[in-house]
Order: C-alpha cells, then structure tokens, then sequence
C-alpha cells in the first residue's frame, strides 16, 4: 500500500509518465494508461520534451560511456557511421486528452515530479535513470515499465500494462527504498570548490582518454588499499551491482542489501579485485597528481571533471529512490529471466522436513 502524503496536494490524484519515444510500443502503452487514468479521475502529468519529435530519450540507450542499446545498432549499416537516431514517436497529447484523460505538462527540472504519487517510466534502464531524477528530489515512487531489451530496473513488462494500471489505481502496491550514493570531487588546488551529485546505480571514475591509464588510489574509511593502474573504478549500489558494475567483473548483490561495491575497471595489477563494503564506510578514489585527470560519471548521465590530484568521495545518501513494487518476484528469478541463465537440472527442496 502507499503513503497517502505522496498524494498530490490538490487532494486529486496524479501520475508522471516518462517515456523513451524511441520505441513504437510507447503509443499504445501510454495511451493505455490514459484510457486508465481517465476512467478512475487520476491526472496524468507528461515531460515536455516527450511531446517534440528532437527528444533526448530517444539518446537514453547512448549513454556518456559511449554504449549503444537501441534497436538497429548492431545493423552492419550503422557499424561505419556510428549509431543512428531511431525513429521518433512523441506523445501526443491531443490525442491523450481525447481519451478523457486530464494532461498536463511540466518541464524536465528537479520540481517536475513535486505532487505527483508516483512516476511511471516507459522504456528501459536509461529511461527509469532519467526519470529517477526527476522524482528522486521531490520524494515521489518511481516504477519501471520495460519497453527495452534487459530493463533490470523495470518492474514490469510492457504487455502487462493493464494489469499494473489497475493495482496503481487500486493502490495495491508497495514502495520500497533503494539506497544511493552521495559523490563530492575536491580540486587539489581549490580545496574551497567542492563539486557534489548523487547516483542510484553508480559512480564511475574513468580516464578522460582512449591513451594510457589513470593512476589512482582507493581509500576505505581513511586508509588507503590499493594503487593502481586502470580505465578506472567504479563505486556501485547494490541496485547498480547488475548493471556497469557487473560488466567491469562484479559481483551481483542483491538489491535489499545494504552494502558499497568497489570495481576496479580493467587494472594493470595483480591485486585489484572487487571489494564489498559496509554502507557507513567512506570510500575514497584519489587521481596521481602527476597522471592523467579523469571524470565522475554518476549513473552514465551527469559528468563531473575530475583533475589530476583530484579526489572523489563516496557515501551512502541520506535519502533513497523510491521504488513501486507491484508483483515481487523473487530476485533470482529475475536474474535468470533477464540474463536467460540455465537451470536445468534443479529439482529444488525434496521432501518434508528439508
């Protein structure tokens, strides 16, 4: 059930939809939702740039790591070119009012999802982190619909909108809190110019280059563990466990625990493994000051330049992401529908009494 403070202070009940207008299946499944919204009087607050054709989530799959998720990419057209934009399909917001639906609009700024009971997001795991800023200031439930290929983030599939639009309505659902990270770079010249963010899944310190390797060190509650040689480290939740994290040689940690996952990044050493920490730890990256500067990515969306002898710290947020729950299926469940992992042979717990 939810906390009926995150009821729009109006008293009428309103939902946020972000969506990734890349993807055709965006069309119908919001439109299946104002048809929702319309007949139980529920409001639906859209994204103005969700409403133009020049959208910036159809970019959501290309994040600032320079990876390319969307459709079409791997096409031997697009190898020589670089990635293409796919085709754009906003919303229409003639057209969702004449469902019956009640639409407003509000600029993608931090106050865009203030009132609102929860954000829904259409797409995959780029789209829900956009959309996690959005409602991550104002307090608001995000809940993930995957339009995308993996969508780890995502709660539920998009064939399913029906379904979870009725336990929304019905407030049959649970919000869960996800932990996050705060990030603050220190200048190693300007100790007073102290840059800060945050990041649900991670924050990647990466060398600014294609050339050589950013030579730094990890730090963990005031003591230093290893120096080395790398493309860089990466800092994680354990929501961010399964996503840049796992792809740098982590490991895979259950969303509910709570826990500081440290991930060296392709290291030239012969001691630089994962490491998981206690979430009161103080995690500390420090760039050589002679070397290479390198940049804070928080959740491949917000960069931060980091200069030589620049010094990144990493502790648990006060505050959490919001997360609906609508089904709850259990986490490896998951893991082996997403990853298409094999079970066969498991026969599970046999008998009474085991």
């Amino acid at each position: 059930m939810i906390d009926e403070s995150v009821v729009a202070v109006s008293g009428q009940r309103e939902f946020m939809v972000v969506a990734h207008t890349g993807r055709a299946v965006v069309t119908r499944t919001v439109e299946s939702i104002a048809r929702h919204c319309a007949a139980a009087g529920v409001g639906l607050r859209i994204i103005d740039h969700d409403l133009t054709a020049d959208n910036p989530a159809t970019q959501d799959d290309v994040d600032l790591r320079g990876r390319d998720d969307r459709e079409g990419h791997d096409d031997p057209a697009n190898r020589d070119h670089g990635p293409t934009r796919p085709p754009s399909h906003p919303l229409d917001i003639d057209g969702l009012r004449e469902l019956g639906a009640d639409v407003t609009v509000a600029t993608g700024d931090p106050e865009s999802a203030v009132g609102c009971e929860v954000v829904i997001v259409l797409g995959g795991d780029g789209t829900f982190l956009r959309a996690a800023e959005l409602a991550y200031p104002a307090g608001v439930p995000v809940l993930g619909i995957n339009l995308g290929h993996i969508g780890f983030l995502a709660e539920a599939e998009a064939n399913r909108i029906d379904d979870v639009m009725a336990q929304l309505i019905s407030r049959d659902y649970r919000v869960e809190p996800r932990m996050t990270l705060d990030i603050s770079i220190s200048h190693p010249t300007k100790p007073d110019e102290v840059r800060r963010s945050w990041a649900l899944n991670e924050v990647a310190i990466l060398n600014r280059t294609n050339n050589g390797v950013l030579e730094l060190v990890t730090e963990v509650d005031g003591r230093p563990v290893s120096a080395f040689g790398a493309d860089g480290v990466l800092v994680s939740t354990p929501t961010g466990s399964t996503a840049y994290a796992f792809s740098a040689g982590g490991p895979v940690m259950w969303p509910d625990l709570e826990a500081i996952l440290i991930v060296p990044s392709n290291a030239h050493a012969l001691f630089a493994r994962p490491m998981v920490t206690s979430p009161r730890s103080r995690i500390a990256v420090e760039i050589d000051k002679h070397g290479r500067s390198a940049i804070a990515l928080c959740d491949g969306r917000r960069q931060i330049f980091v200069p030589a002898g620049g010094r990144v710290e990493v502790v648990r947020s006060d505050r959490s992401v919001l997360w609906v729950r609508i089904d709850s299926d259990p986490f490896a469940d998951r893991l082996v529908t997403k990853f298409d992992l094999p079970v066969t042979g498991w026969r599970g717990r046999q008998g009474e009494g085991k």
